[in-house]
């Protein structure tokens, strides 16, 4: 129960994105709560850095398991998460019964999402693009998504470029001494876990075709976009971006303008998948969809973590390991730059009036330092002022 409502609390009021996350759960766990020394709190965000999914719920999660097992570990995340995703589900609903200043607004978040994309894109490569060979990897994926939208212009060259990466950036990477305290759960839970998350992959797809549900489908979207997305939140919005608009559940425009509210939110970026199950449909049905399509993306991650914490220190000092998964995030840049392009870019930007709303955005957030929250709402002012 404690570790549910300390969860809660940094739910509503955790803004700012991934990394500003771990900083507020550093000062709850670490210095206020004393749940986990420096030491171990360091080495389970470096394991949650690692992993596919969004980094800081997993941080949530695996702090909670560390502290409750299994039952912590599930509270941390239904605390971190539900206000988020419940803003982002009534959202989809009123989204739909907004006049023409409302359109303004709407507009002025999708400006904001400009931004927000682009300033992600400049801050993941200064960290994963740092030398020829992985700016190399970078322009080959951005160039391979933005030739063939969808899952064969993403997965291959993700596989390729972590293929690569072992090639040929093993002698590029540093391994740090393994750090003693590693969380260490049974054998046999983490085992079950792992094979969980493998079996649903593969199991997911076929399941969505042969019973033709919207639901199975659903959580086939969610479920792979959570399992196959390395770099957080903002590296979901390409294959949430095919799976969803290119399928027909909502239309380019009201998956941009979801995506700049998602930024004006607390809690994991990932409760945007709430508001694509919501918006699909409206009433009881809408909001089955948002829990189906919310459970399917973060499952992944509650797997992997359960399944990869007893393993996590030989993991941790395989060269080839961290290579591979170098080249998979230099790639993971190039896939976020096409998704900046298309569809946020093409979608946002009408006229001249837009490209200096979206700079001056992006000169606040990136030169500036303003909380996205901030940038949302100047955003959606500046809108309301010119299409209101």
């Amino acid at each position: 129960m404690e570790t549910g409502w300390t969860a809660l609390r940094l739910g509503l009021t955790s803004f700012g994105g991934p990394i500003a996350h771990i900083g507020y759960f550093r000062n709850e766990y670490v210095h206020r709560r004393r749940w986990v020394d420096e030491e171990t709190f360091a080495d389970l965000t470096s394991m949650c850095q690692f992993l596919p999914g969004p980094a800081s719920s997993q941080l949530g999660m695996s702090l909670g398991m560390k502290r409750a097992g299994v039952a912590g570990a599930l509270s941390a995340w239904v605390g971190f998460t539900l206000p988020s995703a419940l803003l982002m589900t009534f959202f989809a609903f009123a989204a739909a019964s907004i006049g023409k200043a409302g359109e303004g607004l709407l507009h002025g978040l999708m400006l904001a999402a400009v931004a927000v994309v682009a300033q992600a894109v400049w801050s993941m490569a200064r960290t994963s693009v740092t030398d020829v060979t992985r700016a190399v990897f970078a322009v080959c994926t951005a160039a391979i998504a933005l030739w063939l939208p969808g899952t064969a212009g993403q997965l291959p060259p993700l596989v390729l470029c972590g293929a690569a990466g072992w090639l040929l950036l093993r002698k590029q990477v540093n391994i740090t001494a393994p750090i003693p305290d590693v969380p260490r759960n049974r054998p046999v839970l983490a085992m079950t876990c792992l094979s969980l998350f493998f079996i649903l992959l593969a199991l997911l797809p076929v399941l969505s075709v042969v019973s033709l549900s919207p639901l199975v489908n659903l959580a086939d979207i969610g479920y792979r976009a959570g399992s196959l997305v390395f770099g957080g939140g903002h590296v979901v919005l390409p294959m949430l971006e095919h799976e969803s608009v290119r399928s027909g559940l909502l239309t380019e425009r009201q998956f941009v303008e979801g995506y700049g509210a998602a930024q004006a939110v607390p809690g994991p970026l990932f409760t945007f998948a709430a508001y694509i199950g919501a918006v699909s449909s409206q009433g009881l049905q809408g909001c089955i969809r948002a829990a189906v399509m919310l459970i399917a993306i973060f499952l992944p991650s509650f797997l992997l973590v359960a399944g990869v914490m007893p393993f996590w220190e030989g993991l941790r000092a395989n060269k080839g390991t961290r290579a591979a998964l170098a080249g998979v995030n230099a790639a993971v840049v190039g896939l976020l730059a096409a998704a900046l392009y298309d569809p946020v870019w093409t979608s946002a930007v009408r006229q001249p009036i837009d490209i200096a709303v979206a700079a001056a955005a992006f000169v606040c957030l990136v030169l500036w330092r303003w909380p996205s929250w901030l940038i949302v709402a100047a955003s959606a002012l500046a809108g309301w002022m010119i299409y209101g």
